[in-house]
């Protein structure tokens, strides 16, 4: 289990409650595995929503509203993958490793070599052929000074070993300095800049924020309106919430699943009064660059292993004469060998490139789902007219920076769209096809409702009437008080795009890193 769960395991483990799940292909409600184990009910609901958080599933409510937990009948994780994927991955972490090992080593070294050589054969053409020569001192006086910061290839000022690189934009972001060694612009030159990986309580913190705005009450609808999810994956991830941060499952009076956080509603400040964060249309996902240098560190990388390999493939015809060399050791090492490198090195994000490119692909449909979902919102809550590619393409376009949403693509996701939220459709053509999300505005009403009822809103620490610092006197002195607060809109103007930077995200624990470092 993560180390946020809040959700209790039963004395006996998860173990037996797992069995039963399998025995009923994946669905089963408390009383069934209450019935099934002899566990208590409440022991029996807690390895459900322990389950829940690290497993694929989702709860259902029946006719009844009685409430049923759903998993992967193979009781999946949520983390879990195909062993093919796995051994690609790994596969792939092995040769990455080695490979850059090998960079470090032959980029260097070769481009040192071939310049000594070249400037040795150069020496010695202009001495005329006098036979064989010996090499010039180099870094000495007399013949010319070669200069290479050979240092700043694996180290610089302030640099500590194992510090991610995210890429030129990001190590200059807010006036920070560049302070990055060459060679790991060198690996994002063949890998690509390193990628985030965000733990699970910082994708969180958004998420968390917005169900303190919406007092304590959320749907799986919101969640999509926040993050631009798939429905059936907002549902799966409403109820990991629910078990990881103490939620409450809930059927509105309109049969819909809404959570209730009511421990977040509690603060030791008084009243919990948070901004709402920008709903998915203006968090648009940043396209990813191919290297994550600038232009010049490219042409500099690029230009070196160019020199490489340009050096190998001359070498039998302007080095070897003039130096007298030969044989096959000296082919391997200065002609096969280099050219073989070097070759990998350029070939490598060439290939990459292709599959940059698709990535990218889906970032931009992506991103045409995210404003869509401004327009659909807007709809569904306000005007209730129907959505389509006619009224809603040149504005899905004009938010896209400049992009160029095609018809079909809009239409396609639309579409989606539509199916993922039952939306009832007006006849036309694919530009006129109009969809009306009325399931939105119901799931909406539904956790309004519950808001309505639960008013966690209200809950505060109010007067502290019991702290070990008090005299007897003190803690007997103490009042208790509530608040109210009204619901305020749900919907920002879907016209209003904007993209975030999933470094954002980890901008602020590595800002603390960086402050609790011994100086």
């Amino acid at each position: 289990m993560s180390s946020i769960a809040l959700a209790e395991e039963p004395r006996g483990g998860l173990a037996p409650v797992q069995r039963v799940l399998k025995k009923l292909k994946g669905r089963a409600t408390v009383g069934d595995v209450v019935a099934e184990t002899g566990l208590p009910t409440a022991d029996a609901e807690g390895a459900l929503k322990a389950l829940l958080e690290v497993h694929r599933g989702h709860m259902e409510v029946g006719e009844s509203g009685d409430l049923v937990y759903r998993f992967d009948p193979k009781l999946l994780r949520r983390d879990h993958l195909p062993f093919a994927e796995r051994f690609k991955a790994a596969a792939w972490k092995v040769f990455v490793q080695g490979f850059k090992v090998w960079i470090a080593v032959m980029l260097v070294v070769y481009f040192v070599v071939f310049v000594t050589l070249m400037i040795a054969a150069l020496f010695a053409s202009q001495q005329g052929n006098r036979g064989r020569r010996s090499l010039p001192r180099m870094g000495g006086r007399g013949h010319g000074h070669f200069h290479f910061p050979i240092w700043y290839f694996f180290w610089t000022p302030r640099w500590r070993l194992g510090n991610p690189y995210y890429g030129h934009r990001y190590s200059v972001k807010g006036g920070k300095a560049p302070d990055v060694p060459f060679y790991k612009k060198v690996f994002a030159f063949v890998f690509g800049p390193d990628v985030p990986r965000l733990t699970q309580e910082q994708k969180d913190r958004s998420v968390l924020r917005l169900i303190r705005a919406r007092n304590g009450v959320l749907g799986a609808a919101e969640l999509v309106q926040h993050t631009a999810l798939p429905l059936a994956e907002a549902e799966e991830d409403m109820g990991r919430l629910m078990s990881a941060y103490g939620g409450e499952a809930m059927v509105s009076p309109k049969g819909e699943v809404v959570y209730a956080f009511p421990d977040l509603m509690v603060s030791a400040h008084g009243r919990v009064a948070v901004r709402e964060p920008n709903p998915s249309w203006r968090r648009m996902e940043i396209a990813q660059s191919l290297t994550g240098n600038d232009k010049k560190t490219d042409a500099i990388v690029a230009g070196i292993n160019g020199f490489n390999i340009l050096a190998a493939v001359t070498a039998p015809f302007f080095i070897f004469p003039r130096l007298g060399l030969g044989g096959p050791l000296a082919e391997v090492g200065l002609i096969w060998i280099p050219v073989i490198f070097s070759s990998v090195f350029f070939a490598i994000p060439a290939l990459r490139k292709i599959a940059n490119d698709r990535q990218n692909r889906g970032r931009f449909r992506r991103n045409v789902r995210r404003s869509l979902l401004g327009f659909i919102f807007e709809s569904a809550l306000t005007t209730q007219d129907a959505v389509s590619v006619e009224n809603v393409g040149d504005r899905v376009r004009s938010g896209l920076d400049g992009g160029v949403a095609f018809d079909p693509v809009i239409q396609g996701e639309l579409e989606s769209l539509a199916s993922e939220f039952d939306a009832d459709v007006s006849p036309g053509d694919e530009r006129t096809r109009g969809f009306i999300f009325g399931s939105i505005r119901s799931a909406f009403e539904g956790a309004a409702s519950v808001r309505s009822q639960l008013r966690l809103n209200e809950r505060r620490v109010g007067d502290i009437v019991y702290s070990s610092a008090d005299s007897e006197t003190e803690a007997s002195e103490r009042e208790l008080a509530s608040f109210d607060k009204e619901l305020s809109g749900y919907v920002a103007a879907p016209s209003s795009t904007g993209f975030e930077d999933v470094l954002d995200l980890i901008e602020f624990d590595e800002e603390l890193k960086r402050l609790n470092r011994p100086s």
